[in-house]
């Protein structure tokens, strides 16, 4: 159900412990682990958004050729800009980048599209009070206080600086290679934690959506787990080298 930021953060931690008490009274167990298993799909937590202002949905604009307002197109422009750094926020686990690969309906390309499940953005077919841009790349193991607080700074962002987000992508971009994707000028999303963190102390309006204190302890924590994850020795590289 459709409400604002605070109220839908509130909402993703109610559902994820209502699931989770639920499911273990019935002697099971709920995850939301973003990529439990290789070979299926992972668990997304695509977020949906819209701005209302005198209870008008300003994404909507009858008169164009998509019913898209200008001012939703710059908001996708910021979401576009401000995407590397958003990774570490909405996929923030070094299981999250093991979901966002080809193939399993996740995205891995910085781009927006209206129909296209290949790409990040994607804005569904509902005009009107539920004209929205759906955001695909974050997952359940976030936090959706600063998920929420940092897609909403980025869009506005967008807004207040007027970024052009180009021409929207229908194709299906996992069919092509990455050179391909290289030569049409597509960016790819954060292929790991480490990308992502580095991304975000790049990105000042992402950190200033975060403020100085929640920046500075989520980035250690961030650092911490990727370096306790480098150094672990994994089953697939004992399958793989230990004959070498």
């Amino acid at each position: 159900k459709y409400a604002d930021a605070l109220k839908t953060a509130d909402a993703v931690i109610t559902f994820k412990e209502a699931v989770k008490a639920v499911v273990h009274n019935l002697g099971f167990k709920a995850t939301f682990m973003p990529k439990p298993f290789i070979g299926i799909n992972g668990s997304g937590m695509h977020c949906n958004q819209s701005l209302f202002k005198d209870g008008k949905n300003i994404f909507y604009d009858p008169d164009t050729e998509n019913q898209i307002s200008q001012e939703a197109l710059y908001f996708i422009g910021g979401l576009l800009k401000h995407a590397p750094a958003l990774s570490s926020i909405l996929s923030p686990t070094v299981n999250s980048y093991k979901r966002l690969v080809p193939g399993y309906e996740a995205p891995c390309y910085i781009a927006y599209g209206f129909k296209n499940r290949s790409t990040l953005l994607r804005i569904p077919a509902s005009r009107g009070l539920g004209t929205r841009i759906e955001c695909r790349s974050a997952d359940p193991s976030c936090n959706p206080y600063l998920a929420f607080a940092v897609l909403l700074e980025a869009g506005l962002d967008g807004m207040n600086n007027k970024i052009d987000p180009g021409e929207p992508t229908e194709e299906n971009l996992f069919a092509y290679t990455e050179e391909e994707i290289v030569e049409k000028g597509i960016s790819s999303l954060p292929t790991s934690l480490w990308e992502a963190y580095h991304a975000l102390e790049e990105d000042d309006v992402v950190k200033n959506a975060l403020g100085e204190k929640v920046f500075n302890q989520f980035y250690n924590i961030k650092r911490a787990e990727w370096d306790a994850y480098r150094i672990q020795v994994f089953d697939f590289e004992r399958d793989e080298y230990l004959n070498v």
